[in-house]
């Protein structure tokens, strides 16, 4: 059982086909905005890579584990991350975390 104070952070990096890799960048944003407004959702930030243009870091932090698993379930992430996204990258690793409780 998680602290009281704790999160649950998610780092993924998206690679891209060269050839997909700026309809992703432009995918990522409307996924991002639509899982800021998820219950459980406390950030969710997208990098792009200035010398790798194809490859995304994306860090999303949840309130825990429970509220990244709604959210791998939200008809957004099914829509947009699954059937848009997914199968435009080369390459996908989500790794999660648990953080600490302080965000800055």
């Amino acid at each position: 059982m998680a602290e009281q104070n704790e999160h649950y952070v998610v780092i993924a990096t998206y690679t891209a086909k060269p050839e997909t890799a700026d309809r992703v960048a432009q995918l990522l944003p409307a996924l991002a905005a639509e899982s800021r407004q998820e219950e459980g959702n406390r950030s969710y930030s997208i990098a792009r890579d200035l010398e790798r243009p194809n490859v995304f870091t994306v860090v999303e932090i949840y309130d825990d584990v429970d509220a990244f698993t709604v959210h791998r379930e939200s008809a957004h992430f099914a829509s947009i991350g699954k059937m848009q996204i997914i199968p435009m990258l080369e390459s996908r690793e989500v790794v999660g975390y648990v953080g600490d409780g302080v965000i800055r």
